[in-house]
């Protein structure tokens, strides 16, 4: 299967368990990898036999941006859901939220959580 990249894709959200995350809002990098079939985009040249990648920032930005959630797990889910759902070329994708600055005490660079979903998930 063929893949589309997105890497590091910064927002500022308001997601978490704690109060002062929900009122105060921190960074949040999304990874994507979206699995397809690039042999058509390949050969016509055609963003319409492709997904284009501004739409799918721009959804990302509208979740990670939007409603807050309590998890990054919820927030993976959301994305991973949103982006099979709307893009019937998709087959698959791997979702990865990444917190840099999650309120734990301790020496570390970020908390991540990484999910695979695939079309038939939500059918």
């Amino acid at each position: 299967m063929d893949k589309i990249y997105l890497n590091q894709l910064a927002f500022y959200g308001y997601h978490g368990v704690l109060k002062e995350e929900n009122e105060l809002g921190q960074t949040f990098m999304v990874d994507l990898e979206l699995l397809l079939d690039l042999k058509k985009a390949g050969v016509s040249d055609q963003v319409t036999d492709s997904i284009h990648y501004g739409e799918v920032y721009q959804k990302v930005k509208e979740i990670v941006e939007g409603k807050p959630v309590a998890l990054i797990e919820a927030l993976a889910e959301k994305i991973a859901s949103e982006l099979i759902t709307q893009y019937d070329k998709l087959c698959a994708c791997k979702v990865k939220v990444i917190k840099p600055n999650p309120p734990i005490a301790g020496h570390y660079q970020s908390v991540a959580v990484e999910i695979y979903r695939e079309k038939t998930d939500y059918e």
